[in-house]
């Protein structure tokens, strides 16, 4: 999405990082160019689709078989022109896999790191006069940057890495930092990606305009401009703008991809969270990070404002009004809060809140603002009253003790508490330039309403008079200056907020208003000249510039990915849950649907990274689904390949997470690539009156197959060599029966095999030892899962549930179900997820004391019977297949 910032985040509790992926042999991609599904591709300038970062492997295999996968993904680019030549090969044995526990938050706290270290070290170069660095304008690839880099003189072009300046390695730096911020919010999904990326974002925002430093306006030459210097709407920068460049492109990016709804629901409930009152601070004196908080709430609120639609600002307006700039007001305009970095920051501040409210002015006219906005108006004029009332009064700094500020009267009849050591501070920032910054601007805006919602209109005109009179005496006088600002030479500008009578002032939602005719605005009208332009700012943008930082209104590209229906209503409810909640709740949303299978789902599986998942069927047939929502939750997802070399019904399939591949089973294996569909291995069963029963992949860094025979005998198959790796016997001269289900340790040291007579056998991988035999269940094992710490999870057709230990005799808990076995269950932490062919999804706890709550799916949201089931347990989504070969996505 080149050009577009990028966004993200909620309210309350930002939570630590709990989930990341590890990204071990990435490949660089210049900006140009991004990774489509194994194919390098030139990139859209409309917003990526997540499947563009789809399974993220850089494979050596066929381009011809690459460029099949990657058809589709070509037709949702429109088209976008795939080079041969642009394929490149790597290492893909550790690409893109899903990290565990800690290794998770390391990532991603990473990525978050990287992006404030950044800002922080390339300070010094955009302060002395280098562009705000944002993602859509300054991303470098790294030809780019060491061109650029080759020393002073054009000369020793190929300079090396070591020998580059300090700043462009940080901007390869940010860059990166920035891609990858971009792509794991696609990866991860709207809920993943608002809760664990966007939050800490926009905590990382507040973190730029920490500091002093950080408030200092940027400056490009030796000169110190006037405060209303720029755009009325966007004034001059600081450091910390340019320093949250970044981050807010990240944000906005997020809100590209899911739509409207992540600025509503998350930024403006976290801004209003930043403005808020603290209730336990003094309320003499904010401290430094609430002081960053004002700057970067808004900030990011003109952000916001630019891309709402007409209708969603309007329906918005009250709670911008109410939760955001009367709260910033109250502090800005205060007598009694002291701002830590003193009247710099409360300049700064005052500088971005008459660009906001001139913003919103803007975009809803006249009437709009008389009706919403007259309040926050009124009060930003109404300052400089009460300083004009104060300087007559004689105010002891000394003679009050600390806690008994001294109440003054004033004109208006209220009775207000004055912190007399406040007021060289406020006489600083509210000075006559500030007065003719803020009166100039609104009384084009306004019009004559100025004067209905603006009681003390006249003395601020006064002022900004003497403002003018101080820098130009030959030009003005103080009594002219409101009569004559409206049309000040600013005719020429409609488009730039002129001011003329007729067509000055912004009509409904930026279109301009002449006699009864709406006129929309020229976008090729000359730049005002006028006496006031260069100095208000209003001519010297432009309305209709097509620079983005000018722009009033910019529309939020439509993504295929936006949130709308259930995948909005879940959403919502999951950015709002807390991040200690480890608890797995169905809500029986159904999310997505995927048909396709002409026989009963008998497995699913999704892959480590969450975005794509397997299914086997007794069609015969493997499909692979990508993961990406879609729509309102009744959207139907066609799969992205169909393996179909199977000869029988297909009762296993998974991923080997090391070289991944996918591993399937209809009595024999099939070991196949995901990516190109071409089939590397297939092992038959050595006789055809011995079938393979049971499948099992081991966990990375193993790229081993074990799988049991009607013989009782267990195999080991390494993927990277023909021929068997270990052959161990289970039966133990005993005869239990068939192997129905195997599953392996997640350290990969054990595999426990469950028989066809309920008894299960516990074996060693490394030494093909028996550890353990026991009889654990009274009928068919239909399904056994092994967790962290030596725990067995077993279910049979005894109706039974149990968790064992696997050296301990007895087992931990047991649960009966009271009308159907559990013949299909997954794992989320400590609880287990059930189903049955009564379509009932239960939720069992492995922990003191054991509990069970029940749900049967309702025919609206599931039809058939349930034959499988999986969980993907970073989105906390259920992977539903029934007997009729649709499989459903619910939460």
């Amino acid at each position: 999405m080149d050009g577009e910032p990028a966004a993200a985040a909620s309210g309350l509790g930002l939570p630590d990082y709990t989930s990341g992926v590890s990204f071990h042999d990435q490949a660089d991609l210049s900006e140009t160019e991004d990774f489509q599904a194994g194919l390098y591709v030139s990139e859209s300038p409309q917003p990526q689709e997540a499947e563009a970062v789809s399974l993220g492997q850089l494979s050596d295999k066929s381009s011809t078989s690459e460029t099949s996968l990657g058809e589709e993904q070509a037709a949702d680019e429109g088209g976008a022109p795939m080079d041969k030549s642009s394929l490149r090969s790597g290492d893909s044995s550790q690409d893109l896999k899903q990290s565990e526990g800690s290794e998770e938050e390391e990532e991603e706290e990473e990525g978050c790191v990287v992006l404030e270290e950044g800002e922080e070290e390339g300070e010094q170069d955009e302060v002395t006069g280098a562009s705000e660095l944002t993602l859509s304008n300054t991303v470098l690839s790294m030809d780019t940057v060491v061109a650029a880099g080759g020393g002073a003189d054009g000369e020793d072009e190929e300079e090396p890495l070591t020998e580059r300046s300090e700043g462009q390695e940080q901007k390869i730096l940010l860059d990166t930092a920035c891609k990858m911020v971009r792509w794991l919010s696609a990866k991860l999904g709207p809920t993943v990606a608002s809760r664990h990326v966007a939050r800490n974002l926009l905590r990382l925002l507040t973190s730029c305009y920490v500091g002093s430093t950080r408030q200092q306006f940027t400056v490009s030459s030796g000169e110190s401009p006037p405060l209303g210097a720029g755009n009325i709407y966007q004034k001059r920068p600081v450091l910390g703008d340019v320093v949250s460049g970044p981050v807010l492109s990240c944000l906005l990016h997020i809100a590209h991809l899911y739509g409207e709804p992540v600025l509503t629901y998350q930024y403006l409930p976290y801004i209003s969270y930043l403005v808020a009152p603290g209730s336990t601070s003094s309320p003499s004196r904010l401290n430094s990070r609430k002081e960053a908080g004002l700057l970067a709430a808004v900030t990011l609120t003109q952000k916001i404002i630019v891309y709402l639609s007409d209708t969603t600002l309007m329906d918005i307006l009250p709670r911008i009004s109410h939760e955001v700039l009367l709260p910033v007001l109250s502090f800005l305009t205060s007598l009694v809060t002291g701002f830590p970095s003193g009247a710099q920051a409360r300049t700064v501040l005052c500088l971005k809140t008459i660009s906001l409210i001139a913003l919103i002015c803007l975009r809803i006219g006249q009437e709009m603002v008389q009706q919403h906005l007259s309040e926050p108006v009124a009060t930003f004029f109404q300052v400089f009253s009460q300083l004009h009332e104060l300087r007559h009064q004689d105010l002891d700094p000394v003679g009050h003790s600390e806690g008994q500020l001294p109440e003054v009267a004033f004109s208006d009849g209220q009775q207000r508490l004055v912190d007399p050591a406040l007021l060289d501070e406020l006489q600083k920032v509210f000075t006559l330039e500030m007065a003719y910054t803020i009166y100039v601007p609104f009384s084009c805006l306004l019009g004559d309403i100025i004067q209905k919602i603006i009681p003390n209109h006249e003395l601020v005109g006064e002022l900004a008079g003497l403002y003018l009179e101080s820098i130009s005496p030959s030009s003005r006088s103080p009594a002219s200056v409101e009569p004559t600002v409206p049309s000040a030479g600013l005719e020429s500008d409609p488009q730039g907020g002129g001011c003329s009578q007729d067509d000055g002032h912004s009509g409904t939602f930026g279109s301009v208003l002449v006699g009864n005719r709406i006129q929309i605005p020229d976008d090729s009208q000359p730049e005002s000249s006028g006496p006031l332009g260069l100095i208000s700012g209003m001519g010297s943008g432009g309305l209709g510039s097509e620079s983005e930082d000018n722009a009033l209104k910019r529309e939020l590209p439509r993504s295929a990915h936006g949130l709308s229906g259930n995948w909005l209503a879940y959403w919502q409810y999951e950015i709002g849950v807390s991040q200690q909640d480890a608890h797995f709740h169905f809500h029986q949303i159904r999310l997505q649907s995927f048909p396709g299978h002409s026989g009963a789902v008998k497995c699913v599986a999704p892959l480590s990274s969450e975005d794509f998942f397997l299914s086997g069927s007794k069609d015969r047939t493997v499909r692979l689904w990508p993961l990406y929502n879609y729509g309102d939750g009744t959207s139907e997802t066609a799969p992205r390949l169909i393996y179909a070399q199977h000869r029988k019904s297909v009762f296993f399939v998974g991923q080997l997470e090391a070289p991944q591949y996918v591993v399937s089973c209809d009595g024999a294996v099939h070991i196949w690539d995901p990516f190109t569909g071409k089939t590397l291995r297939t092992v038959e069963p050595s006789d055809s009156r011995v079938p393979l029963t049971a499948v099992a992949v081991m966990p990375a860094p193993h790229s081993s197959v074990t799988m049991a025979s009607s013989d009782s005998t267990l195999r080991f198959v390494d993927s990277r060599k023909p021929g068997l790796q270990h052959e161990f016997r289970l039966g133990g001269g005993l005869n239990p029966g068939l192997v129905r289900s195997l599953a392996v340790s997640p350290s990969g040291r054990s595999v426990v095999a469950g028989f066809s007579s309920g008894f299960m056998v516990l074996l060693d991988t490394r030494t093909g030892l028996v550890l353990r035999g026991w009889p654990a269940h009274e009928g068919d094992i239909l399904q056994i899962k092994a967790v962290e710490g030596g725990v067995l999870v077993s279910s049979s057709s005894d109706h039974s549930l149990t968790v064992w230990k696997e050296l301990e005799q007895k087992p931990t808990h047991h649960y009966k179900s009271a009308s159907d076995p559990i013949h299909t269950f997954d794992l989320y932490g400590s609880e287990v997820i059930t189903g049955t062919v009564a379509n009932k999804i239960g939720v069992c706890s492995l922990l003191e004391p054991p509990s069970q709550a029940t749900t049967k799916l309702s025919s609206e949201n599931f039809r058939g019977t349930l034959t499988s089931l999986a969980l993907l347990p970073t989105k906390r989504h259920l992977l539903l297949g029934s007997d009729n070969g649709v499989i459903r996505l619910l939460a």
